[in-house]
């Protein structure tokens, strides 16, 4: 195969890959959407609910509580709404990372193989010149590798943060 074919290759694998990432992005990006459209539904009818309990309530002492009731409903549907959404997230994340790892792994190895037959059909082959590519392709997968370990952790650490839900209020 020629070069030119070669990086043709890579280029279609790129792109397929590309395709790949955006196609998540979409998938992911509805069901927040399908999330946050469910969570304002329920809200609503919630909200119209409590309306007519506390309009038929004669006690102001049971519309405070009923409202309270309301509130605190209400905070833990956000709650668990925005953990659903961290998790959405966090498993796009997963999965991103995946992807751009199988794809950085593959296209490295195109890549030093599209080289080796390009520098194989220079004048005056230098091996220096494929040796220094090889290492710093080398050295990129292991700087990426390592900054999706850090990525990872990140993430599971706010994820485990958003399942906790906010620190409690201090009381004057």
């Amino acid at each position: 195969m020629t070069s030119k074919n070669e990086f043709g290759e890579i280029q279609r694998k790129n792109m397929e890959a590309a395709m790949r990432l955006a196609q998540i992005s979409i998938d992911n990006s509805q069901r927040i959407m399908e999330l946050q459209s469910r969570l304002a539904r329920e809200l609503f009818e919630n909200s119209v609910e409590q309306a007519k309990i506390q309009a038929e309530s004669k006690d102001p002492q049971n519309i405070i509580t009923l409202r309270a009731r309301y509130a605190q409903d209400t905070a833990q549907k956000m709650i668990a709404a925005a953990q659903q959404v961290a998790e959405i997230g966090n498993s796009a994340r997963v999965e991103f990372s995946r992807l751009l790892t199988e794809q950085l792994a593959a296209g490295s190895q195109d890549m030093v193989d599209a080289f080796q037959s390009f520098f194989k059909a220079l004048p005056g082959q230098n091996t220096n010149i494929l040796d220094a590519m090889q290492q710093a392709m080398t050295n990129a997968n292991n700087a990426f590798e390592q900054m999706s370990k850090a990525s990872k952790a990140a993430f599971e650490n706010a994820a485990d943060a958003a399942k906790k839900g906010p620190p409690p209020r201090a009381r004057k």
